[in-house]
């Protein structure tokens, strides 16, 4: 039977689903999948998707079958639709055999109103074949993006849809997203076949959501802060990797937060268990992979962490589309280091070139995302092709303005050269054109000869940078990816415009997130090198982020300077100055508290920290500063193990290199870790070692060095020492030299 005329809309909406009126435009989005006319629905999480294909469901005679990636999406649907009377089911492979006989009697004999089956289950024939025997209503495609390749989570079963519905019957399709480029769009509509499709797109802007991005410096006690700043909120913290989930989950249980971990490395029962206890308030926090939350339809989510970057802009705003679904306010803080872009483009590199290019495309535009000051909401809307007329100030860079720059000229120039190109070229070799470079592509092309080369010799690589950024988000530019890191620019019409009469604009600076320093064992990758880099990150100014304190800070230095002084020392040697920085932030008032500064530990603590922790404690009075709670600093696992066995190793006088072999690690890793116990008090003797495999002139250079400068910087050591002397070398000598003069 076709539609149902008598079929009260208003009522069934008020009767069934226990509302009083429809949102936005789902009245008209159900009116056309009732006319049978194809239909594409693109709304932002939280506005009703699945009200737009349940309620048509019921007001036809018909099955409606509804195609969704995950199982979780089913379960939780199709059980809240039960509770209302309506009859839904799913059919899947995980059935047991009486449960599918009864599902698939339940299909023939028209009892299901709405059933719900994978696109991986589809594809079976005997599946399909069953439905071949049931005239149905519609099809609903939830998370329509996954056809396309250029989607964030394209899913190879997805392409397929479009010949398996039109194999299993005659019947209209409804497309639903919440994430898709105007690209993706475009796809979506041409890989189902429904060009010819209603098309229903609501603004991507969730007004109630708070954007920020913090520099990932010491993350985990930012988040411990920031959760117990927000008692009894519920909130999802993202990670790439198993492991993170579990480190997290086990951090913030330590520091007294109810969490749970949630990853495909649980069996179900746990990943049921830790979901349902999210879902009924019984855990505040989920740590998760970024499988969790798709089919979770809880209204109260008030924070999302990212606490590793997203793989995509649209991950991205799908992630943080979980919170704040009852429309009150909500966070989403997003952690971002360089390091992490990095690592993640090494990972990828992996792929096939196209998937290669289509994944470093998705990081490039978060990493811009992350760094440029813009406004953030403004940026998320025009990457979904929609326009903010005006700043949000409901983000960081909104609340929190970068330093801005003069950038008339450079825009000018830069526009200028833009309409002398006309081949796809990178960002990189536009900004050597403005600051003359004589690169090959530019010999090549005679670009050399163009009026805007060299007319930004003098400016800031990085300003250019940025200028081009605000070109495109501007909309003086648009930019097409043709082939790897190639674009082809086109200057728009506002473009045109301002080469006509150009006017004074500025820009704000781009953020610098380059580093972070997330704990003792951080490290960051340049070049083939590994550098400790604890006095390298710049962290960026924040909202609601204690930074030190220069005042206690410039105290703490002239207390271990006399000390220094006192105890014939160098001043490195009783405390570095990433120990002092830390000391400034956290205010340690207990010997309990100085031990967990990084660098210190217990020994150095309890020698050097009484006199520290009286100044700390009368500066806190005297400032009216309140002391935050201990943030518990837990070593588990391998990791305490592997400090354990090199002590008890290095005691036994066993060669490094046998004990790097033991523990399955790389010399250089076995250096840090024994950086990692030197520093934090304890001492190591690998004088035996060095006896036997270093000169006794180079040792006594470098040992010297050490007794004799103010800094213990390995670069400059590295510097002063000459080429001959490695910086394993350096890194050996200090070892044993603080384990002589720094306990």
């Amino acid at each position: 039977m076709g539609e149902q005329t008598n079929f009260n809309l208003n009522q069934a909406l008020r009767d069934v689903f226990g509302y009083h009126s429809f949102r936005d435009v789902q009245e008209n989005i159900i009116k056309s999948i009732l006319n049978k006319q194809n239909t594409f629905v693109i709304m932002p999480t939280g506005s009703g998707k699945s009200l737009c294909y349940q309620l048509p469901a019921i007001a036809l005679d018909e099955m409606a079958i509804v195609i969704s990636p995950l199982l979780s999406i089913m379960k939780d649907q199709i059980h809240q639709l039960q509770i209302l009377g309506i009859y839904a089911n799913t059919l899947n492979s995980t059935l047991l055999k009486k449960d599918l006989v009864k599902v698939k009697d339940d299909i023939l004999n028209g009892s299901i109103k709405l059933l719900y089956i994978s696109p991986e289950s589809l594809v079976k024939e005997e599946y399909r074949d069953l439905l071949k025997k049931k005239k149905i209503s519609f099809a609903a495609i939830d998370e329509a993006h996954c056809v396309s390749e250029w989607g964030h989570d394209f899913r190879p079963e997805y392409a397929h849809l479009k010949e398996i519905l039109r194999a299993i019957g005659d019947f209209p399709i409804m497309a639903l997203t919440a994430t898709a480029t105007i690209k993706v769009q475009k796809d979506i509509q041409e890989n189902l076949g429904m060009t010819d499709a209603n098309v229903f797109k609501l603004s991507f802007n969730r007004k109630n959501l708070y954007y920020e991005i913090r520099s990932k410096n010491n993350s985990k006690k930012q988040i411990i802060k920031f959760i117990k700043n927000n008692p009894g909120k519920s909130g999802i913290i993202y990670c790439q990797s198993r492991k993170k989930v579990e480190d997290l989950t086990l951090f913030l249980t330590i520091n007294g937060i109810k969490a749970a971990p949630y990853h495909a490395g649980l069996d179900i029962y746990t990943r049921t268990k830790n979901q349902d206890a999210f879902l009924y308030d019984e855990v505040d926090v989920i740590v998760a992979t970024i499988a969790f939350g798709m089919g979770v339809h809880k209204s109260n989510i008030r924070f999302i962490i990212h606490y590793d970057i997203p793989k995509s802009l649209e991950n991205y705003y799908q992630e943080t589309g979980r919170a704040g679904r009852d429309g009150l306010n909500a966070v989403c803080l997003l952690f971002y280091s360089k390091k992490d872009v990095l690592k993640m483009d090494r990972l990828n590199k992996t792929r096939l070139g196209p998937e290669y290019e289509s994944y470093k495309q998705h990081l490039e535009e978060v990493s811009w995302y992350a760094e440029t000051s813009i406004c953030r909401r403004y940026q998320l809307l025009h990457y979904f092709g929609e326009i903010l007329t005006d700043e949000c100030n409901n983000c960081d860079n909104c609340l929190n303005p970068q330093e801005k720059f003069d950038g008339m000229n450079i825009l000018k120039n830069l526009l200028l050269t833009v309409q002398a190109i006309h081949i796809p070229i990178k960002i990189v070799d536009i900004i050597d054109i403005l600051k003359g470079f004589n690169t090959r592509l530019i010999d090549k092309h005679g670009f050399s000869g163009l009026s805007s080369f060299h007319t930004c010799c003098d400016i800031e690589e990085e300003l250019i940078k940025t200028t081009i950024k605000h070109a495109i988000l501007l909309d003086f530019l648009e930019m097409d990816r043709k082939d790897g890191s190639n674009f082809l620019f086109i200057i728009t019409e506002k473009g045109e415009s301002f080469l006509k009469q150009p006017y004074n604009i500025h820009f704000s600076k781009d953020h610098n997130l380059y580093f972070d320093a997330e704990g003792e064992n951080e490290e960051y990758e340049e070049s083939g090198e590994k550098r400790n880099k604890s006095h390298y990150y710049t962290p960026i100014h924040i909202s609601n982020l204690t930074t030190k304190n220069n005042d206690l800070f410039t105290i703490l230095k002239n207390i271990r300077k006399n000390l220094a002084k006192e105890k014939n020392l160098a001043a490195y040697i009783i405390f570095e100055d990433i120990s002092l920085e830390e000391m400034s932030t956290t205010f340690p008032t207990t010997i309990s508290e100085m031990s967990r500064i990084t660098g210190v530990g217990r020994a150095k603590a309890e020698k050097y920290g009484y006199l520290f922790i009286d100044v700390i404690k009368e500066y806190t009075i005297k400032n009216n500063i309140t002391v935050e709670p201990d943030i518990v600093i837990k070593t588990t696992g391998t990791k305490s193990a592997n400090k354990i066995q090199i002590i008890h190793q290095i005691d036994r006088h066993v060669d490094l290199e046998d004990i790097a072999h033991t523990l399955q690690i790389s010399f250089v890793n076995l250096i840090e870790e024994m950086e990692h116990i030197s520093h934090a008090g304890t001492k190591l003797n690998i004088k035996y070692y060095l006896d036997t495999t270093m000169d006794d002139d180079k040792f006594e250079e470098i040992y010297d060095y050490f007794l004799t400068n103010e800094t213990a910087d390995i670069d400059t050591a590295l510097d002063a020492l000459g080429e001959y002397i490695t910086e394993n070398e350096i890194r050996l000598v200090k070892i044993h030299f603080l384990s002589e003069y720094g306990k």
